[in-house]
């Protein structure tokens, strides 16, 4: 049995661990209520933005296809942008994402990460990592629109024949759905359909902003130049803000499962020093009692 100094170490050890991850839970817990917001807010723009290129499509002549609806030769390559974390303790997140990645994405393809858990695990598997990035808190739209400049210039030039985005679909805070969606080329069927996560994590606030957005209508617009030059333009702000998207829900799936995380072991920390403190005071009257015993069976023989 574990004597007394040993346990009272082992408490004061999970005690001081606990202090530690009820810090790091409060901190994962401000940066996911920033994150959720920013994620959630950034939803009715998407939709607007999805309105106004479904609209355009229907005026444009799809004979003749924009660049970024049409494949570029590359060979069949893909390009994979992988958005994980840049810091661990965040539960399986990353885990799940890597097992999504190698399920639906082939062998010989490339890869970009915009964090740096994944990059290592991607190096140790042998796989080509073309470039790797990093955005901090709070993300700012032009850092994104760098990456997706990127990855579109890469495309352009018929380097790859498919550009696949794979970030974390955040449904609410306990549950987060890692996802790999096609960027390039844009598919003239789901061309200005809503996304999956334009629907994930609702409350009342997105129901509200969503419902204030109003069905798009032609009457009363004149497009200059011309609608085509209109689609243009519009089409590289359609991938950089989807691209932006993707980005805002894998940071709020980041920090919401570093909450959760966080508050697990907390909680574990707490329930295993109750179990040490209980097994403490059960060493601790189990050595009074035989300091008793001793007591009396000496004095008993000194009768």
């Amino acid at each position: 049995m574990a004597n007394l100094r040993d346990i009272r170490r082992r408490i004061k050890s999970v005690k001081n661990t606990s202090q530690i991850t009820r810090a790091m839970q409060l901190v994962a817990a401000s940066k996911m209520k920033r994150a959720q917001d920013q994620a959630l807010h950034g939803r009715p723009f998407a939709i607007t933005l999805n309105r106004v290129i479904n609209r355009l499509k229907e005026r444009v002549d799809m004979d003749d296809p924009h660049p970024l609806l049409a494949e570029h030769g590359g060979g069949g390559k893909e390009l994979v942008v992988v958005v994980n974390s840049d810091k661990g303790l965040c539960g399986g997140l990353n885990t799940n994402m890597l097992k999504a990645l190698l399920a639906d994405v082939g062998e010989d393809a490339d890869y970009v990460t915009v964090g740096k858990k994944l990059a290592k695990s991607l190096a140790r598997l042998k796989k080509n990592l073309v470039a790797e990035f990093s955005i901090p808190d709070p993300i700012g739209f032009g850092e994104c629109k760098v990456i997706s400049h990127f990855i579109t210039e890469k495309f352009l030039a018929g380097e790859y024949s498919r550009v696949k985005v794979a970030f974390t679909n955040f449904v609410n805070t306990l549950r987060q759905v890692p996802t790999v969606e096609t960027l390039l080329p844009i598919s003239v069927v789901a061309l200005g359909d809503k996304e999956d996560f334009a629907g994930m994590g609702q409350d009342k606030k997105w129901e509200a902003a969503e419902a204030e957005v109003k069905p798009l209508s032609d009457a009363g617009y004149i497009y200059e130049p011309t609608p085509g030059e209109v689609f243009s333009h519009a089409l590289p702000m359609y991938i950089n803000y989807q691209f932006y998207q993707m980005v805002l829900e894998a940071r709020a799936s980041e920090h919401s499962a570093r909450m959760v995380a966080m508050k697990s072991a907390t909680d574990n920390a707490n329930q295993l020093a109750k179990d040490l403190t209980l097994e403490y005071n059960k060493v601790r009257q189990a050595a009074i009692t035989n300091e008793l015993l001793e007591i009396t069976t000496a004095m008993k023989a000194l009768e």
